[in-house]
């Protein structure tokens, strides 16, 4: 039952099968069985766990028909829950309890969904691999030697390894999309703005967009249902209609057009990963849909652009950690400008420094029109590059990233290197449109290879179709790794 999908889990309890206690109880198994391996999670309560379970029993025995009542959960470690340790993978927040929740979390509380753990990521959601947690690297489910991804990683490796069917994530620069095509998940960047961003602890605000991660692309549609909506505490949540994203699950794809960037499949793509890319594009094909050759000339320019943005808003948000208010503060002693400092020294890893030193710099006097001004301006081509795209087609398609996962500490030397393979991904972010991670196929090595679907603004019940159709017909989705 722990490899089920949520739909799967759903009807079981609907059905009376299986109960909430019996699913939150294999799911917490599966965990303490493999999570010492993998390092998934940071934090699990199994007797809270088990006490909402229960309680979700009743209330189905009741009457409640909650769809997700019962249903096991992991969070992000970056969603604030009431009661629960939120560190955002950082030292500065190992001792810090959520005194509120997250609208994310309010909403999935209001479901019914059982919260069995907290998922690992990369500190304050930096990082490409997973590799940057003060609670150690998270270990792919494929191959325990291979890194799962960033900033999600701790959650997609715990949907792969059967720890709960769906998780939340969050996706700043790819951080949903490059960890769910490492551990051959489902996962889906939204629209920016349609899921609040409240009591999601902020790297970069104007990018960061929580979205489900799940098996399949029917449970993200199902999933999105209960994340998305408008919230007046977000002053960047958009006041559009609640939706229904599974409605377009069934809908035929002939007729449906397919760009396909000529910038994403030039030098630098691996060759397994363009070979099982191009191959799902022909299975596309068949089920009716046709190929349009389209071009985004300015995709070279989004590493640059992203890379002053998000340090930027990262060097702002991030100065709130000082140990005054709340978090880590040193224990040595001096003056309040030695606190603030030596705080910060110990509480924050080395790519959290790197990023706040870069995005100070960017807009300190005299560097701010040269580096930030400009980078916003090319962020408004790559825009217009997408917009000029879906005149001609209605989903763009291609590959999440250049390589499979690679091996963990392989990249550490080169943050540069670790920076590139987000060149596919960080389009979509500068651009606050959505996009998605499906599975098809594995490398050589055994590694997962991920097709990137991105839509244009609130086509997620479109994409999420496009996804669900091709499940439909391959199997790449279903399968699980060896642990």
């Amino acid at each position: 039952m722990v490899m089920n999908t949520l739909k799967q889990q759903i009807d079981a309890l609907a059905a009376g099968t299986t109960t909430s206690v019996a699913l939150v109880s294999e799911c917490l198994k599966q965990i303490a069985a493999h999570n010492s391996q993998l390092n998934a999670l940071i934090t699990v309560d199994a007797d809270k766990a088990l006490a909402v379970a229960a309680a979700a029993d009743a209330a189905r025995a009741a009457g409640d028909t909650r769809a997700m009542l019962g249903v096991p959960l992991i969070h992000k470690d970056i969603f604030c829950h009431e009661g629960w340790k939120t560190s955002c993978g950082s030292k500065m927040l190992d001792n810090f309890i959520a005194p509120y929740s997250s609208q994310v979390a309010e909403n999935c509380d209001a479901a019914g969904f059982v919260v069995v753990g907290r998922a690992n990521m990369d500190e304050f959601a930096m990082g490409s691999a997973n590799e940057n947690s003060f609670y150690g690297p998270v270990k792919n489910p494929w191959n325990t030697k291979a890194v799962p991804g960033g900033s999600s990683g701790g959650s997609a490796a715990a949907v792969a390894a059967g720890f709960a069917a769906v998780a939340t994530g969050t996706d700043t620069g790819g951080s949903i999309r490059q960890p769910a095509a490492f551990c051959g998940i489902t996962g889906i960047k939204p629209t920016y703005g349609i899921v609040s961003r409240f009591g999601m602890v902020a790297f970069a605000s104007s990018l960061d967009q929580g979205g489900p991660m799940a098996k399949t692309a029917e449970d993200c549609a199902l999933m999105l249902n209960v994340m998305a909506g408008f919230d007046e505490r977000d002053s960047t949540s958009l006041e559009h209609a609640k939706e229904d994203y599974t409605r377009d699950l069934n809908a035929p794809l002939a007729g449906l057009k397919i760009g396909l960037p000529r910038e994403y499949f030039a030098e630098g793509l691996d060759a397994e990963v363009a070979a099982a890319i191009k191959a799902a594009v022909e299975q596309y094909k068949a089920l009716g849909a046709t190929i349009v050759d389209i071009s985004l000339p300015n995709t070279k320019l989004a590493i640059p652009s992203y890379y002053v943005i998000a340090p930027a808003e990262a060097s702002s948000n991030l100065s709130r950690f000082d140990g005054v208010r709340y978090g880590h503060r040193t224990a040595k002693t001096g003056n309040l400008d030695d606190m603030y400092e030596q705080t910060r020294s110990e509480g924050f890893g080395a790519e959290v420094k790197r990023r706040i030193m870069t995005g100070a710099y960017v807009l300190s006097h005299g560097y701010y029109d040269a580096y930030y001004i400009q980078a916003q301006k090319i962020r408004r081509l790559i825009a217009n590059d997408f917009q000029a795209a879906f005149e001609q087609c209605d989903v763009i398609m291609g590959p999440v990233t250049p390589t499979t996962a690679w091996n963990i500490g392989e990249k550490n030397a080169d943050p540069i290197a670790v920076y590139l393979e987000d060149i596919y991904t960080l389009g979509v972010n500068l651009a606050g449109l959505p996009g998605m991670s499906v599975p098809v196929g594995f490398a050589s090595n055994g590694h997962p290879i991920g097709l990137q679907i991105i839509g244009n603004y609130f086509a997620e019940a479109k994409m999420l179709g496009v996804a669900h159709q091709y499940q439909q017909v391959t199997d790449w989705h279903s399968r699980a790794p060896q642990l």
